[in-house]
């Protein structure tokens, strides 16, 4: 088959009107061979001829869209000096944008002989690893545009594409579970209806199942086992499924499209702190057998082995021009070409490392401030890794970016279970973890706000579960973390109980509540609303069936609407919303105050005890000014926090304008001021009878005034809003 010299740039299979371009960089290869696959399978291998600085490519004429490829790479085979050159291995391309095909696990997938390191495999890993694709480049955006949502007013909500969809009765059969399914008009009316803004899914690149799960009839569930950084990933693919193999492309790129038509930003978990192809054992199925050395960090003196900060067996090399090259290159594609609004990083500790140690001057860091593309989409950092010594980095990262906040989290949980000394710090994470965030002049949308996420409990689970139940898991209860922070609120796992099922609702809505009404970006883990439970399993990562995905059957509708109302008034009101910190905890803009209604004071912020407290939002000197320097007035806010075990009488500050207030919503009940979720005779009892005077326990429209007694359910808050005169 004829070649051309073809361009070095881009990387990648490049479809043109003529034939394909094939451009691939390995810096320590001495041929690397481009092979091509009929329908049958049949290998025609064509032999790359031009070489600049390492990057290999061709134009092949004729080649059109569909075409399957791999590569083959001769050069040195010295595992000792951590280069694994063999051209028995078939490689992915790692810029392929689709790819066709499992891998087979076997000993034909490693470079090494079986039983012997040192000596180079002879046998032939095609048959059993994924080819590229070749897809065209051409789709219809029509008016698409990103819906450019601020932090400020965004509301994360973490799905899983096949989980989220794969048990709706209301999504049509052959969608369920893929990226159609998540454009369809079902999914799209429970996220708008919901009034979350940002879908942030969780990892969508094209991984494959790790090998010992497969051999336990488990899958990678979560994703987190990436092979290609450009393509979706195939099984999440309706097209795929009917047989229109690269139709993920076109079909991602739609789904895109309709949840911005919906008003929704698209933000993707990407993993670019390791691989799939695991440790110095594992098998070579793309970078390894390109070039070891530039796209994985190896141990100093001992090149053989994998220097690993993640606890995969492997960390990318982002100290290396060719890998920080990858990582830019496909960040870049998702923003310009797949039209995504940005980015969470797993791990993102190891992408900063720099010698061992984490840096926040890195030089990915320092690529990605300066890019005129990636600059300007949402970056979150999920802040740790496995490293030491310097695992968590809560608080280092530099400015754009954002970053999940463990330790609002944790606090958030150890207040709600009643861990005595907690009130100080919630009421720190309730005012947008200034503490952490403010030293290096950052604002409150730098913290990513959650008390669940993928990787644990989820809601309902952590007010059913106090330890771990991962027995599915298949290694015998080991795996996960046994640091839940969680209260089953007396008996472990389910229960016919009214008293504990009442209470676990209460712990429920006051946990989201917590959440919606914090400084911060809040984020939603997907199925708590519904009151999702993956039985105790709080490392569900490799269970692909009901354990994970969302069952649309058995909705908590009570639930579903308190969320719901959560949501609407945080987006009402945007001194919930402000982008800027209070300059103190007694400040003018926020105050607190105890029960009593005097302003707390460093001693009763010290009392070990205090499980209550009264935070006055002001809707003024609290207020934002627009891009151009317009005030954006609210109400004034008081949100009253009752940690306690019994209900707990306060006195309304002398603070507002006017003093005078109405009950925005109560946790305890569910209760709003239009009575959405109805509200318990005993509370409405309690409320007539120490309010007599100022009305001041009946949900819903009664009046109460500064100095007025408010009784507040225990484990529980209420939001009063103080309408100012217009």
């Amino acid at each position: 088959m004829e070649i051309w010299p073809g361009r070095p740039y881009p990387l990648g299979a490049t479809l043109g009107s003529d034939g394909t371009n094939f451009a691939v960089s390995s810096g320590i290869a001495d041929a690397v061979t481009l092979c091509l696959f009929d329908a049958a399978g049949a290998e025609r291998q064509i032999p790359l001829q031009e070489q600049d600085a390492g990057i290999w490519h061709g134009f092949v004429p004729g080649v059109g869209a569909g075409q399957r490829y791999g590569y083959r790479v001769s050069g040195p085979y010295l595992p000792a000096q951590g280069l694994l050159c063999n051209p028995n291995k078939l490689l992915l391309d790692p810029y392929a944008q689709a790819i066709s095909g499992e891998v087979e696990w076997g000993d034909e997938i490693h470079a090494y002989r079986p039983g012997s390191l040192d000596d180079p495999s002879e046998l032939d890993s095609a048959p059993c690893v994924p080819r590229g694709l070749v897809v065209p480049n051409h789709f219809n955006w029509g008016s698409d545009a990103p819906p450019a949502i601020p932090y400020a007013d965004t509301i994360l909500y973490e799905a899983h594409v096949k989980g989220f969809t794969q048990l709706n009765p209301r999504v049509p059969p052959k969608l369920r579970g893929t990226y159609a399914g998540l454009a369809s008009k079902a999914a799209l009316d429970h996220l708008t209806s919901l009034g979350v803004t940002t879908v942030e899914l969780l990892p969508i690149h094209h991984h494959i199942d790790d090998g010992f799960l497969r051999s336990k009839g488990l899958a990678n569930y979560w994703g987190y086992s990436t092979l290609g950084f450009f393509a979706p990933h195939a099984g999440y693919s309706a097209e795929v499924r009917a047989g229109r193999a690269g139709g993920e492309v076109a079909e991602f790129k739609t789904m895109v499209k309709a949840l911005h038509a919906a008003g929704l930003d698209v933000v993707l978990d990407v993993v670019f702190n390791h691989t799939a192809e695991g440790n110095h054992l594992g098998p070579t199925l793309s970078l390894r057998g390109f070039d070891n050395p530039a796209y994985y960090r190896l141990v100093s003196g001992n090149p053989r082995f994998n220097y690993d900060t993640t606890g995969t067996g492997n960390s990318l090399n982002a100290d290396d021009p060719m890998c920080l090259r990858l990582i830019m290159d496909s960040l870049r594609y998702w923003v310009t070409e797949m039209h995504v609004d940005g980015f969470r990083f797993d791990l993102a500790v190891a992408l900063g490392r720099e010698r061992g140690s984490f840096e926040r001057v890195a030089a990915f860091f320092d690529l990605v401030s300066q890019d005129p593309v990636v600059s300007r989409v949402k970056l979150i950092a999920e802040p740790w890794d496995v490293g030491q010594p310097d695992s968590y980095d809560l608080g280092q990262f530099p400015a754009l970016w954002s970053e999940w906040n463990g330790r609002y989290r944790d606090t958030v949980r150890d207040f709600w279970r009643g861990l005595a000394g907690t009130l100080p710090d919630l009421a720190t994470r309730l005012a947008g973890s200034a503490d952490i965030y403010g030293p290096s002049r950052r604002r409150p949308n730098a913290s990513i706000n959650l008390v669940t996420c993928h990787d644990g409990f989820t809601l309902r689970d952590m007010v059913s579960y106090e330890k771990k139940h991962n027995e599915a898991n298949g290694e015998a209860n080991n795996d996960g973390t046994d640091d839940n922070r969680s209260w089953n609120c007396g008996v472990e796992g389910p229960t016919d109980d009214p008293a504990v099922l009442e209470l676990r609702a209460r712990q429920s809505r006051a946990l989201l509540g917590t959440l919606l009404l914090s400084l911060g970006v809040p984020m939603l883990l997907s199925g708590d609303e519904l009151g999702h439970t993956q039985r105790g399993n709080n490392n569900a990562y490799c269970q692909d069936n009901e354990i994970s995905w969302l069952d649309w059957k058995t909705i908590d509708e009570d639930l579903l609407a308190f969320t719901r109302t959560l949501i609407a008034t945080r987006r009402r009101h945007p001194v919930l919303r402000r982008r800027r910190f209070a300059s103190g905890a007694l400040a003018e803009d926020i105050g607190w105050f105890t029960p009593a209604g005097s302003p707390m004071t460093e001693s009763d912020w010290g009392a070990g005890w205090t499980r209550s407290v009264v935070a006055h939002l002001d809707g003024v000197r609290g207020a934002d000014r627009d891009d151009r320097g317009r005030l954006i007035l609210d109400d004034d806010l008081l949100l009253i926090v009752n940690g306690w075990w019994e209900p707990l009488t306060f006195t309304l500050p002398d603070v507002g304008s006017p003093r005078e207030w109405k009950r925005e919503l109560d946790s305890y009940t569910g209760a709003t001021e239009a009575g959405a979720t109805g509200e318990t005779a005993a509370t409405s009892a309690a409320g007539s009878a120490e309010g007599a005077e100022s009305g001041g326990g009946a949900a819903g429209g009664a009046t109460l005034e500064a100095g007025g007694k408010l009784v507040v359910e225990p484990r529980s808050l209420v939001l009063l809003r103080s309408a100012r005169a217009k």
